[in-house]
């Protein structure tokens, strides 16, 4: 009879390392030791500074109170991302349209979408016809007030944009607290047993390190997944063209006015995000190395920051491989974070892959057998994650319009499609998403796929039908008064959210001359309306 796995070993920190010994101390028997084994010498990529609704849920789980995380990862709220740019409307004006934490309701039993392709919302886009996610942001204003429980106004959906350093650093703490033993040596050699498992490591000060379960963080390099068992990796490359990116830390240019929304903003090839923190903002420009060179790019980075970017600046540039491991887990190896794969960052996904990567550990815990079915079971529904996600960054491409670099032509001509991708697309010329299209909604689901669609306008702009085919019955008038309460609604809501930047001053505890004696509230996970839509940049 199998024996119960009695160690973990980690190989590798930063943030995937660090969120995996962390996890799996709080949610593993007590019995099972867990150690960390870290590279002084080996620097982290680091750049990761934006997330998914998920996370307020894990930190929650880990025991990460609110302050804490606020004051040492610099964090600000996240509800959605904007796109700037990435397409223009019918007289060739760039677009610019946000991809919200927040899923359109039904209407009368109709997906909103539809009223808002039939009948329009007047000066409103699609968001602000049912949310008031972009009021909110243009306002300055966060997803939260300071009435805290007795908050009369709708929730609203939100993420966090953070520090991933000094993430990685609260969440060493947190798991060194815990019991998690963390080993600083580099490992010079990985010895596999006669079934081809993973035996033991070699490491250069302390020697043998015997291994039970070990969970690969080394980054893009795989050193135990990829250098040791020889797992290929699958590229994404047909797929997907950026294969660069650049990043630089800027100061805020009025930092009493902090947005709470990441940004993407289409450059000549490729698209550059800012992400606003408490202390500042990162920004970068994620490109393809076949439309612009290095020099070329970090020249139009810079240009395109203007007086933002500091004398001087100099970006650093960061190589990406763009794909996946052929397999998640093999043998008694799981690779996580960048070990495992990585799509770019366009729709924040890196940090909750990990966080997914680790429930799914959970749920498939394996014995000292390490059987097969459970290792296929885990790599399965890893694969739908990574194909789910790749699928979604290749409709933001595939649905441009933008016609003055061949970077935009080449990504809608050029690149290959996904089957299942390309077979709705063809749908979609004819109908809205829906739920039954999707094989797997992890993180996106139908009505995500329809804010895409709707906030590029591509039924306006000449892709499938001007009206679509529907048995519903759908009332004008209804959709109009439907439009009034919802305008009312977004005004209230405006009104009694809080300022981003004086809820941060709160979350802080560093709020001064102000409604010091109002409730300031614990954070509640965000409600989820079905799938959560959506960067972490790496």
């Amino acid at each position: 009879m199998a024996e119960p796995i009695r160690s973990i070993t980690i190989v590798g920190g930063g943030t995937a390392g660090w969120l995996a010994a962390t996890y799996l101390r709080r949610k593993c028997h007590r019995k099972i030791a867990i150690t960390l084994i870290e590279s002084p010498n080996v620097p982290t990529v680091g750049v990761g500074e934006a997330t998914v609704p998920q996370l307020p849920v894990t930190l929650r789980e880990l025991g990460v109170d609110d302050q804490t995380f606020f004051r040492r990862c610099n964090a600000s709220f996240k509800m959605g991302v904007m796109f700037r740019n990435w397409n223009t409307d019918r007289k060739g004006q760039p677009l610019s349209y946000m991809n919200p934490f927040a899923a359109a309701p039904r209407v009368d039993g109709v997906d909103l979408g539809y009223y808002f392709h039939r009948y329009g919302a007047g000066r409103r886009d699609y968001i602000q016809s049912f949310s008031p996610l972009m009021d909110l942001y243009a306002a300055y204003k966060c997803p939260l007030s300071f009435g805290g429980p007795d908050d009369p106004m709708p929730k609203v959906g939100y993420a966090y944009h953070l520090d991933a350093g000094k993430f990685a650093e609260l969440l060493a703490e947190r798991g060194a607290e815990q019991g998690v033993a963390h080993i600083l040596d580099d490992v010079d050699a990985v010895e596999l047993d006669a079934r081809g498992h993973v035996a033991a490591l070699t490491l250069a000060a302390r020697g043998r390190h015997p291994v039970e379960l070990v969970i690969d963080c080394t980054g893009f390099k795989g050193l135990v997944i990829r250098e040791a068992l020889g797992e290929p990796f699958e590229s994404y490359a047909d797929y997907l063209a950026n294969d660069r990116a650049m990043a630089l830390p800027i100061p805020h240019p009025d930092p009493m006015r902090l947005p709470s929304a990441t940004s993407s903003t289409a450059l000549g090839a490729g698209w550059s995000w800012s992400v606003p923190l408490f202390n500042r903002i990162g920004t970068g420009y994620v490109y393809s190395s076949a439309h612009r060179s290095d020099d070329a790019a970090r020249d139009e980075f810079l240009t395109h920051l203007g007086d933002s970017a500091p004398a001087g600046a100099e970006p650093r540039v960061i190589p990406m491989r763009i794909g996946r491991s052929r397999r998640a887990w093999v043998k008694n190896c799981i690779a996580l974070g960048l070990s495992g794969g990585f799509i770019e960052p366009l729709e924040s996904t890196a940090i909750h892959m990990i966080d997914m990567g680790l429930r799914w550990l959970m749920m498939y815990f394996p014995d000292s057998d390490f059987d097969a079915v459970t290792r296929a079971r885990y790599n399965r529904v890893s694969d739908s994650m990574y194909d789910e996600v790749r699928d979604f960054i290749c409709l933001h491409y595939q649905l441009g319009n933008r016609t003055d670099d061949p970077y935009w032509i080449d990504a809608r001509t050029q690149l290959k499609l996904p089957d299942r991708l390309a077979g709705n697309l063809e749908l979609w010329r004819r109908r809205l998403p829906g739920p039954l299209d999707l094989q797997t909604a992890h993180l996106f689901g139908h009505t995500t796929f329809q804010a895409v669609l709707l906030g590029k306008r591509v039924y306006e702009t000449g892709y499938g039908d001007a009206q679509f085919a529907t048995s519903h019955a759908m009332d004008e008038k209804r959709w109009k008064a439907f439009l009034r309460k919802t305008a009312a609604r977004n005004i209230a809501t405006v009104k009694y959210k809080a300022d981003h930047r004086k809820m941060l001053l709160a979350l802080r505890g560093e709020l001064e001359g102000g409604p010091r004696d109002a409730q300031v509230p614990g954070l509640a996970a965000p409600e989820r309306a079905g799938a959560l839509e959506l960067p972490v940049l790496f």
